[in-house]
């Protein structure tokens, strides 16, 4: 590199270095008490909504409520009372659990990862009560796919938030490290096997599936990178590593990717907080978008309370987001705005606004209360 080329590098970090600095003092930490009351005011207006957490969801048509949606929910929920001992959050989850006699949307045989989600919270709730029923049936289905060399099962992203924390709370729970490697290997292949490889290792961000691998590209010109996609692999990592052992074969990989992807997203933060839909093209149903927002909100902020990210760096942009979603998304009422609807990809769930409400609000829900779990956390 020539003297004028480091010159120019070392300006430039100077400069971010310093509009990293103004941005913090622009972006106060909330308190304690302010992130707790808008987790409580969201989470409140779901619960009043749906008082049967066994109801069917109907919206094309009915599906039974322990499906991908409701599982995400429940992880947000259960975030929320490891800060906010309200009975009545346990009580809402036992009974979604016991409601479905905690099994799964397929019954045990599945394969799927978003039918498997539901087992994160059978999990949490086995470890508080320890009734053999509230883990049977997931730790059954792992079981199942753990007998058979199949490793392909997860050929979309979202797959990797939805299973990986299962296999990775089997694995402490029985104390297995043959959970923690076969999630590897799962996940291994949806990063670099899958559709030629679902991670690009040059730009640290992920296609949701190959369908969007190259030739295929946005209206600009840039890959195709879905937000929301990307905040289930953030939030994917996030989750593996926060249960896991520190010695855990594979957790170096994860720690790396998940650093590469924290690094990806910062310039790519619209100037409102927020992130649109399509990461690397704005014009392509660009606007605010709260479920990739809250997961990456969520991944960063555990970062830097885990020590991994640099706080420098991460907690102004974080600030930014958080303050943008509660200042702009939130009703007064808890309902989430700008919330995508479900699909892969950014036209799918159009139009996203204020107003207008998902097919299902549970997950983005879930993704909110994630986030403002960890920047509950946040130190001053």
């Amino acid at each position: 590199m020539n003297k004028l080329n480091l010159l120019k590098k070392i300006t430039f970090a100077g400069i971010a270095f310093l509009a990293v600095g103004i941005s913090t003092q622009a972006q106060p930490l909330p308190s304690k008490k302010e992130v707790l009351k808008v987790m409580q005011l969201t989470n409140n207006y779901f619960m009043q909504k749906w008082p049967d957490p066994g109801k069917e969801i109907t919206t094309n048509r009915t599906r039974p409520s322990n499906i991908w949606t409701r599982g995400v929910y429940y992880e947000g929920l259960m975030a929320l009372y490891q800060i906010d001992k309200d009975k009545k959050y346990y009580d809402y989850a036992v009974d979604w659990g016991q409601k479905h006699q905690w099994n799964l949307r397929n019954g045990i045989t599945t394969r799927n990862a978003d039918d498997q989600t539901c087992g994160q919270t059978y999990i949490d709730l086995y470890q508080m009560d320890k009734q053999p029923e509230r883990i049977k049936n997931i730790k059954a289905s792992i079981d199942l796919m753990m007998k058979t060399d199949k490793i392909d099962d997860w050929t979309w992203v979202d797959a990797l938030q939805m299973a990986m924390p299962v296999y990775a709370k089997l694995g402490v729970q029985y104390k297995d490290n043959a959970y923690f490697e076969r999630m590897y290997q799962m996940y291994n292949h949806t990063k670099t096997a899958e559709g030629g490889g679902l991670y690009n290792t040059k730009e640290h961000l992920w296609w949701r599936d190959k369908d969007f691998v190259p030739p295929y590209k946005e209206p600009n010109g840039e890959n195709c990178y879905w937000s929301r996609g990307n905040g289930w692999v953030f939030a994917a990592l996030v989750r593996v590593m926060d249960l896991i052992p520190k010695n855990e074969a594979h957790r170096a990989e994860y720690l790396q990717t998940f650093k590469e992807m924290a690094a990806a997203l910062v310039p790519l933060q619209r100037t409102d907080g927020f992130w649109n839909v399509s990461l690397k093209d704005p014009t392509h149903f660009g606007g605010k978008e709260t479920t990739g927002t809250a997961l990456f909100v969520y991944g960063m902020a555990w970062g830097i309370n885990n020590g991994v990210l640099d706080a420098k760096i991460y907690r102004p942009v974080l600030l930014k987001a958080w303050n943008a979603m509660v200042k702009d998304a939130v009703h007064p009422d808890g309902m989430l705005g700008f919330v995508q609807g479900t699909g892969k990809e950014p036209k799918d769930s159009q139009p996203v606004s204020y107003t207008n409400i998902p097919d299902f609000e549970d997950y983005g829900l879930g993704c909110f209360l994630l986030a403002g779990s960890e920047v509950y956390k946040l130190k001053k």
